[in-house]
């Protein structure tokens, strides 16, 4: 063994070059930390993951993708010994839902949505961004094969697909325009995960879901209370989505709940309020991994011209697809245009009917929970597979039109 003694020591210039290689270190994983937390860059990864997901799906890989998105682990004994998919589904993309929920309670306690008529807008769009493509799905496949189930898979939003779609295309329209997009897609989001609880959950456990309500009540007061011991926060957050899992809820809802409870306002003296500095450590976290490798296990499809064909033959699956391109945007429209004239909302000042069809579209994006109805929904392998291929089609077009109609409104702004 050598003695460290006889080590020779560095000399000054090698001691410089080890900070100066040190330095740059940081300040690389500095830079690709802030450009995480630039949703154009979040988008584009997003965007890639589906890709390349698509892409494996419909390759000589295509088996060791699915043997992986099937793998299982984690501990039986607390029910959360789950596949892979599962856990970026449940897991994973509940970091993202606390990045919204954070966002949202800005918005209404700092921000635009604290008015009460414009925090109805988005409200009111989400409501009639459910019903009408839920109806329009319903009697499209009314008496088919599937038409009992399928009415509920064109209900919802992709938030992380449509603020992606924004980000990417829709830079120079208002703020105010992402708030309502923000806000909209998570009262959809919601009232899906509620139609899953409802219609879709063979039991709720309420034992779990009252144990994951009362730690969360914690949270929330020690939040007023400004404890700051950080490593308490996270065992509630962790116990309060362990037991949602375990009831039988979407576990997301529990992300959304930490959010909504996280205080947004800074004591005086205070650098950043609590919502502020838990978004800005997790929010490139959620960006850079949770929401890519979500989009990845969810998003690896087979396709072929004849599965697409078929979306068009099968009238479950031709409901879904328009239902999402054509009912999202009919009922966001609608919903948001019934509250405006009833004087229960108001359009903020700085948008216009133009841009709000450009969000309407954008909404029919219906990507993770959509696919997640699907999977609830049918249990027998062609019909999933043509209601999942319609979703993303539909999700696909309203991508592209929505992109289309943004970029004309820059454009238009701009002259």
């Amino acid at each position: 063994m050598g003695d460290s003694r006889t080590r020779p020591k560095a000399s000054p210039r090698q001691k410089r070059m080890q900070r100066r290689r040190a330095q740059a270190a940081r300040s690389a994983a500095a830079e690709v930390v802030r450009f995480l937390r630039t949703e154009q860059i979040g988008g584009l990864v997003l965007l890639g993951a589906t890709a390349l997901a698509l892409i494996i799906a419909n390759s000589p890989l295509a088996d060791a993708y699915q043997r992986l998105s099937a793998y299982t682990f984690g501990p039986q004994s607390l029910h959360l010994n789950l596949s892979v998919a599962q856990w970026a589904q449940d897991g994973l993309l509940t970091v993202f839902f606390v990045v919204a929920g954070l966002e949202l309670k800005r918005e209404l306690v700092v921000g635009e949505l604290r008015n009460p008529r414009q925090a109805a807008l988005p409200i009111a769009g989400a409501i009639g961004g459910m019903v009408v493509p839920a109806l329009l799905c319903f009697l499209i496949a009314f008496g088919a094969p599937g038409g009992a189930e399928a009415w509920a898979v064109p209900v919802a939003t992709d938030i992380a697909f449509a603020l992606a779609v924004l980000a990417i295309c829709a830079r120079d329209l208002p703020p105010s325009l992402r708030v309502f997009l923000l806000s909209l897609a998570i009262v959809d989001d919601l009232g899906a995960i509620l139609l899953i609880a409802l219609v879709f959950t063979a039991h709720v456990a309420f034992l779990p879901l009252l144990g994951a309500a009362a730690v969360l009540v914690v949270y929330g007061l020690l939040q007023q209370f400004r404890f700051r011991g950080w490593w308490l926060y996270l065992a509630l957050a962790l116990t309060a989505w362990a037991l949602v899992h375990a009831s039988g809820v979407h576990a997301t809802i529990a992300g959304v709940a930490v959010g909504l409870l996280t205080r947004v306002k800074p004591d005086p003296g205070e650098h950043e309020s609590p919502a502020e500095a838990l978004e800005h450590r997790i929010q490139p976290i959620s960006a850079g991994i949770c929401v890519p490798l979500f989009a990845f296990f969810s998003a690896g499809i087979a396709i072929s011209a004849g599965a697409l064909g078929a979306i068009f033959t099968d009238r479950a699956s031709l409901g879904v697809l328009l239902g999402l391109v054509v009912g999202k945007t009919v009922g966001v429209l609608l919903g948001a245009a019934v509250a405006v004239r009833s004087k229960l909302a108001q359009l903020p000042e700085a948008l216009e009917w133009r841009d709000l069809v450009a969000v309407a579209v954008v909404t029919g994006c219906g990507f993770t929970v959509s696919l997640l109805i699907a999977e609830l929904a049918f249990d027998y392998g062609e019909q999933r597979s043509r209601i999942k291929g319609a979703v993303l089609l539909g999700s696909l077009i309203a991508s592209l039109l929505a992109a289309a109609l943004l970029r004309r409104q820059v454009r238009v702004r701009a002259r």
